[in-house]
């Protein structure tokens, strides 16, 4: 009886069998058709098998290469939910900002007179508070100087109005070291200044632009005269304002006390009834909540400004109204001339 001599296969150096398993080594009659048979292809599957030996030598043994197309690499949802935390910050300032207008200067619900209804009253009192910024009027007549007398108003109205306004004062050169003010494409100065000398509904306009989608093609705008100024004197601004802003709270407590404005408990009574009946007194509310979300929120995104060994004591500090405004001016790293 004929022996028969069979061979095995080498392994195959992919990683996966053929759909169609080979016929018996013992079958010779099969044999034929192993030399006809061609690799297999799925429209479905990215490999591709060919054989290293060719079509006329090719047989059982034949010895089969497998490449596997590469994959592409999947992408971290992260940046896709960041684009939408941004979208959302986005259209709640816009929806803040339409609200403040609305609430704080046209609708008559709010407590006071709408602007549409101001009162000469309420407009007196406007120009004595602005008389008495940062009450160098008052001081000047304090010591001698008489230009013009002070008006002699509220010391809680006063302290209110110069707090506000000493806070305004520092956010001068945070907005012109912030990293992201060349997508505002206007003026900062002017952005700054009907800030400073009218309301702060014009800064809410101005945290929903920076979030805007950065410009690749935009060129970094040189910092205006005031923005200089402001900037390489952050430390004065910082002193400025804060000394400010503590002045105005001993003020409101203790000044003029011999005007007849009575006690702390007295002046407290009467700060509820002025925020209850005064729409100026009210928005002022408004504005010390904005900047204590604002304050640490620029920050936070400019900390890179801070002086290295200071970073951790402005990281934390920058939630704590005013004094977190102050360290971040105080620790501005110089800037090389």
């Amino acid at each position: 009886m004929a022996t028969t001599t069979t061979t095995s296969s080498p392994p195959f150096l992919c990683s996966f069998h053929s759909p169609k398993p080979l016929p018996p080594k013992s079958s010779l009659r099969l044999l034929p058709q192993l030399h006809k048979r061609r690799p297999l292809h799925h429209a479905s599957s990215s490999t591709r098998c060919f054989s290293a030996v060719p079509k006329a030598k090719r047989t059982v043994s034949g010895t089969h290469l497998c490449f596997a197309a590469r994959r592409k690499p999947t992408f971290s949802s992260g940046e896709e939910s960041d684009d939408n935390l941004r979208r959302v910050l986005q259209i709640t300032l816009w929806v803040a900002e339409g609200a403040y207008i609305l609430w704080l200067f046209l609708l008559p619900y709010a407590p006071g007179e709408p602007v549409w209804a101001i009162s000469s009253d309420t407009l007196n009192s406007l120009v004595g508070l602005s008389l008495n910024f940062f009450f160098i009027l008052p001081f000047l007549n304090f010591v001698g100087i008489r230009l013009t007398d002070a008006p002699v108003l509220h010391p809680m109205s006063e302290g209110l109005f110069n707090f506000v306004i000493g806070w305004t004062f520092m956010f001068a050169p945070l907005l012109f070291t912030d990293h992201k003010k060349d997508r505002y494409k206007w003026s900062l100065d002017v952005l700054w200044g009907l800030q400073m000398f009218l309301t702060n509904t014009f800064l809410i306009p101005y945290m929903a632009i920076r979030l805007n989608d950065a410009d690749d093609e935009s060129v970094p705008r040189k910092l205006s005269q005031l923005g200089s100024v402001m900037t390489n004197g952050a430390a004065v601004v910082g002193v400025i304002g804060g000394s400010a802003c503590l002045i105005s709270l001993l003020w409101a407590l203790f000044g003029r006390m011999d005007a007849n404005f009575g006690g702390i408990a007295d002046r407290w009574d009467y700060l509820m009834g002025y925020l209850g009946s005064e729409r100026l007194a009210y928005a002022f509310i408004w504005d010390i909540c904005l900047y204590i979300i604002f304050q640490p929120w620029l920050i936070g995104d400019n900390l890179q400004n801070v002086e290295e060994n200071k970073v951790a004591v402005v990281r934390y500090l920058r939630y704590v109204p005013v004094i977190g405004l102050v360290a971040y001016l105080l620790c501005l790293e110089p800037k090389e001339a």
